[in-house]
């Protein structure tokens, strides 16, 4: 799999790479070496690649920052916590997001997914925010 050209704004037509190249966008330089070559052959992962990154992610109606928000509060509401660092991370690595403004994040998110749920949240966006 060819390393796909993050720099310009310009997106592939081929779904798979546009979803690769959006995989970096969203979550950091390099993310998509993390899909197995042979994630042909395993529909989810190449689904994922083609649909939810390939369709879904790259569609001008929101930005990234908008997007990423709105998975990082349907992921704080399950509670995933392992799940929201992969976020947290790529909010940083992109500029998406600043340590005080995740801060800010996590202290809405008690009030709206529990306090439970946003002390995993606060966990996992603290221990990011310290991998620096």
């Amino acid at each position: 799999m060819s390393a796909p050209d993050t720099g310009s704004n310009e997106l592939p037509e081929d779904a798979r790479e546009r979803g690769l190249v959006m995989m970096d966008r969203v979550y950091g330089p390099g993310y998509h070496k993390l899909v197995p070559p042979e994630a042909e052959s395993f529909p989810s992962a190449e689904e994922t690649v083609k649909q939810l990154f390939g369709q879904i992610w790259s569609r001008p109606g929101l930005p990234l920052r908008d997007r990423r928000l709105v998975v990082m509060g349907a992921t704080a509401m399950l509670g995933r916590a392992d799940l929201l660092e992969t976020q947290v991370r790529g909010a940083l690595l992109s500029g998406d997001l600043n340590a005080d403004e995740l801060r800010e994040i996590v202290l809405q998110l008690h009030y709206y997914v529990g306090w439970p749920n946003a002390t995993a949240i606060m966990s996992a966006v603290e221990k990011v925010i310290r991998e620096g």
